[in-house]
């Protein structure tokens, strides 16, 4: 007598009581012993309990009441993960239908429980070769399950059944949906599996092929009425190899996550054979990417112009100004006195000033009413304004109190429109004539000074003079020497003015701050483009969270088979993962190259636009973020299946 490899007392297997179903028992107090290496037939008529005692007794389901061991050990006390080695190293399935993947070939179908179990790619190829040409199907192994036979289907799925050795072959119906001859070879197959040492147990209707077993077991209604054996003193076939726990089981085999190229592959050939719902999915995830990127880049070029536009009149510039008249001290305003001493301060480069004002100017038939500005002969370095055409007028004009101009480029354009180059042409301010002798280039209005291009330029001495009459200046252009210094500039100079009006009746336009707002300002649009871009990215994943439900739905059948052949949980929710993954890395990729070639249209059609490579790698970790989290859940539902169910394609 020797230690049984299956045993089970009292076993009961009950379905419904939930919801006000009715209980229906199944199996009703099953108790048997099989020894290693036996050739079973388990017989009964369709209902009689027989294919839920194999799915007991694979593993594949856990009975309402009642004790199961198998190799002395209690399965009621297996986790799923141990469970899942145990179904992967110790038992082999054969069904009636087969229950090939289809998108897989013969050698990927017999391959699959290596994988599982962890086994290096070379040497699971040379198992499963080995196997089909033992199986006589050698010249099949690239071939899907629709190219072959019935017959060659059945021994593929023999030689999967035995590819991590196959201790227990469980075969249900492994004949009923072939012809005689097909049917007669898998049955010497089985035969010699048992002959070898294999413990073979036959589900089967058929008492003609129960009788080709060793050992037959007929149930009826749930419960075993006959068996040709002593269920109490099993016989151990001498060439069965004994069956021995690991410590560990359930730590058998990698865990690879959430990628590995099996599961890559796979994913891949599911995507090219449903490619319009793939092209549909992969839409909303290239839309999104792409307008991540386009967004980002004209937000970027669009700060990147305001910011040269801005930068152009000079980040270290101080700009100072009255306030107005004080209550307390009467006409008192900056002076040029104040400008001298601003002057003398160590960290001023040159101090500007600048008295303005609104008039009217004519020139010709043409009259409009303009901002003038008298300012000092460095403004164009001071300010970084170039010339157009013409030149500045210099010390010796300041000195001269000479009536001379420099338009705008606005001015020269509506107050000259019939000459392509005002210089030397006269214009009347007010009553008084001067001439042009130059044009500035186009700045636009970014220094709140109203619009820098609608100006007309005279020196200082001639507008307190002949304009406004009035000596003391509007306001001041202050130069810093070190940008870095700018603030603490500002800080020194506010303190001399204060000190010397004895109060703030002045105040201070810091040009670097003003860059640092406008630069906050553009960055938020861009980050709030990108978000509105981001939607998109959003939908795309709920259309792969979609698909991806829809898939689970449709390859019940393939997740119970991967289940079956001791896929843990872990496995199959890696295996959906990486199909998500790969939809939207796809997706990510083409939204990447159409964002930078529409990106690439702007450009060419002179739209300012910047490529952050940030931005591209955000996107592109955003759409793998959008297939990680969109995919999880269909993929938990996925390994979430009862094994039994999903098998049968419910």
């Amino acid at each position: 007598m020797s230690a049984p490899l299956i045993e089970v007392e009292n076993l009961r297997k009950r379905y419904g009581g939930i919801d006000g179903a009715p209980v229906v028992d199944i199996l009703r107090g099953v108790s048997l012993r099989i020894a290693a290496g036996e050739f079973v037939a388990i017989v009964g008529a369709s209902g009689s309990g027989k294919s839920t005692l194999m799915n007991v007794l694979g593993c594949l389901d856990r009975p309402s009441e009642g004790r199961y061991r198998f190799a002395g050990r209690d399965v009621a006390t297996l986790t799923a993960d141990e469970l899942a080695w145990l179904r992967r190293e110790a038992f082999g399935f054969v069904f009636q239908g087969y229950h090939l993947v289809p998108t897989d070939s013969a050698l990927e179908n017999v391959e699959m429980p290596a994988i599982y179990a962890g086994t290096g790619e070379a040497e699971r190829h040379a198992r499963a070769r080995q196997l089909l040409g033992r199986l006589g199907l050698a010249q099949r192994v690239s071939h899907r399950p629709n190219q072959l036979s019935g017959g060659q289907q059945q021994r593929v799925s023999i030689a999967r059944a035995l590819m991590n050795g196959g201790r227990v072959v469980l075969a249900d119906e492994p004949t009923g949906a072939l012809d005689s001859a097909s049917g007669a070879e898998v049955m010497q197959l089985l035969s010699d599996l048992a002959d070898a040492g294999h413990t073979v147990i036959l589900i089967t209707h058929d008492a003609t092929l129960a009788a080709c077993a060793r050992r037959v077991i007929e149930i009826r209604d749930g419960t075993i009425v006959r068996d040709t054996a002593d269920p109490s003193a099993p016989a151990a076939n001498a060439d069965a190899a004994p069956f021995h726990w690991p410590a560990r089981p359930a730590r058998s085999g990698p865990r690879r996550w959430p990628f590995d190229r099996a599961a890559a592959r796979a994913a891949w050939r599911v995507m090219g054979l449903n490619r319009f719902r793939t092209a549909l999915t992969l839409l909303g995830i290239v839309i999104g990417v792409a307008s991540v990127i386009v967004m980002f880049a004209i937000g970027l070029g669009a700060k990147d112009r305001v910011m040269t536009q801005i930068g152009a009149f000079g980040s270290n510039l101080l700009y100072m100004a009255a306030i107005g008249e004080s209550s307390r001290m009467p006409g008192r305003s900056l002076t040029l006195a104040d400008l001298d001493a601003i002057a003398a301060l160590p960290d001023i480069a040159h101090v500007l000033p600048n008295i303005t004002g609104n008039r009217v100017v004519r020139a010709g038939s043409h009259d409009m009413q303009t901002y003038v500005r008298g300012t000092g002969p460095a403004l164009p370095s001071v300010q970084n304004w170039q010339l157009a055409q013409g030149s500045f007028f210099d010390a010796e004009d300041e000195r001269q109190v000479a009536t001379v101009a420099v338009l705008g480029s606005k001015v020269a354009r509506e107050l000259l429109p019939d000459t392509a180059d005002p210089v030397g042409r006269t214009l009347l301010i007010g009553r008084t004539p001067f001439l042009v002798i130059g044009v500035m280039s186009a700045k636009g209005a970014l220094t709140g000074e109203k619009d820098d291009d609608n100006v007309v330029l005279v020196p200082f001495s001639t507008a307190s003079v002949r304009v406004f009459g009035q000596r003391e200046p509007t306001y001041a252009v202050i130069a810093v020497r070190d940008v870095a210094r700018v603030a603490i500039t500002e800080t020194a100079v506010a303190a001399l003015i204060e000190k010397r009006h004895r109060m703030r009746d002045f105040q201070i336009f810091n040009s670097a701050a003003s860059l640092a707002a406008q630069a906050k300002t553009q960055d938020a649009m861009t980050v709030m483009l990108s978000l509105i871009a981001v939607v998109s990215l959003v939908v795309g994943g709920i259309g792969v969270m979609n698909v991806m439900l829809m898939t689970v739905r449709e390859r019940t059948r393939e997740i119970g088979i991967r289940i079956a052949t001791g896929a843990r949980h872990g496995d199959i929710v890696r295996q959906f993962l990486t199909e998500a993954m790969l939809v939207s890395i796809t997706g990510g990729v083409l939204g990447v190259l159409i964002g930078l070639a529409i990106g690439l249209g702007l450009l060419a059609a002179g739209v300012p636009a910047v490529f952050s490579l940030r931005a591209i790698l955000a996107a592109f970790g955003c759409s793998l973020a959008t297939g990680l989290v969109f995919g999880y859940m269909p993929a938990r539902q996925a390994a979430r299946l009862d094994p039994v169910v999903a098998l049968h394609g419910a």
